[in-house]
């Protein structure tokens, strides 16, 4: 069976990419105008802009709802306040003013059988977690049974890369997260083999991330740069690379200062395949693929979600805290 599916939130559709062997992306949202750009290229048609400006309405009915939402700071705490003044509360005045609050109501007017939310790992602990704690009301509220795990996708590219994922289901479904391998690839399989000099950096650069991490190191701090281990994992590819590629720097050996992940290593360190097309400058490419999920962890969870739904394998029991089932895989 082919599924109907919408990606919000969708940057350059790394999230539509490892669903898209399962049928059909039928609307698409996305404000930044060069990720529009490079969607485009790879998808054959632009997103639509500001998902505020949607009218839910008007979205094209679909069976799974796809999301690497921001995080938005929100808070449950005025609710008894509004109750003792008489004033409506509930998920749409709670969540009202966050990014949050347009998957929310697309939920509501669409009722999907099944989502995909992807954010920072970090969305758990925020606001002393607030913020969780009010999206998995939300989304219990509406009538969705509701799993979340924050996976490390380390074990199937080479980079430490956290991130939470939240499955919904409008039935009480069985659900498993796929099982990630603990080691991974090593980062030399990424790298291309004939690089530009430009992605070298200069003495100057070199000389003055050098100063500063031993700076911060005489501090006790660990800030600085990240001289990458080519056989085995790097850092956290993220949106600021751009600026001076400090985070995974490649050494080149001796007497020659180490360089920046060229675009398409940075694609291949997220799963994203050559095919991929890169239409924008490396400023901008550099801050998309940061922003990006790991493809094939989305991959692995998009068969775990097809195959729940055709399943049909009801719980037998409610599961604990409500109708929610969290679990963590921590870092090794």
């Amino acid at each position: 069976m082919l599924y109907r599916f919408i990606d919000l939130f969708a940057g350059i559709g790394g999230i539509r990419t490892a669903f898209e062997p399962y049928g059909e992306c039928v609307f698409s949202c996305e404000w930044d105008v060069k990720a529009q750009e490079t969607y485009e290229a790879n998808f054959g048609h632009k997103p639509v802009g500001d998902i505020r400006t949607v009218n839910e309405k008007e979205i094209p009915d679909h069976d799974i709802l796809l999301a690497g939402f921001p995080c938005q700071p929100f808070s449950i705490a005025g609710v008894s306040k509004k109750k003792s003044l008489g004033r409506k509360h509930g998920f749409l005045d709670e969540t009202q003013g966050t990014l949050f609050f347009d998957i929310a109501r697309i939920i509501k007017e669409k009722q999907p059988q099944a989502f995909l939310l992807e954010n920072v790992k970090n969305l758990r602990s925020h606001d002393k977690g607030n913020t969780f704690k009010v999206i998995k009301k939300v989304l219990e509220d509406l009538g969705y049974t509701v799993y979340s795990e924050v996976i490390n996708a380390r074990g199937l590219v080479p980079q430490n890369r956290e991130r939470i994922y939240i499955v919904g289901f409008k039935k009480p479904l069985k659900f498993e997260f796929p099982i990630i391998p603990k080691e991974g690839p090593p980062l030399h399989t990424i790298l291309e083999e004939n690089v530009e000099e430009k992605y070298t950096l200069s003495d100057k650069l070199w000389n003055y991330l050098q100063a500063y991490k031993e700076k911060h190191a005489k501090k006790g701090n660990g800030f600085g740069y990240g001289l990458a281990d080519l056989n085995s994992y790097s850092r956290t590819l993220s949106a600021r690379y751009y600026k001076d590629g400090s985070e995974i720097l490649i050494p080149q050996g001796e007497g020659k200062n180490p360089r920046k992940l060229t675009p398409r290593e940075c694609a291949r360190l997220q799963g994203f395949p050559d095919s991929f097309k890169i239409v924008v400058s490396n400023t901008a490419a550099y801050k998309q693929f940061g922003n990006s999920v790991a493809v094939p962890v989305v991959s692995l969870i998009a068969e775990r979600v097809v195959q729940a739904i055709e399943r049909d394998e009801l719980l037998e029991e409610k599961l604990e805290e409500g109708r929610t089932c969290d679990k963590i895989i921590r870092s090794v």
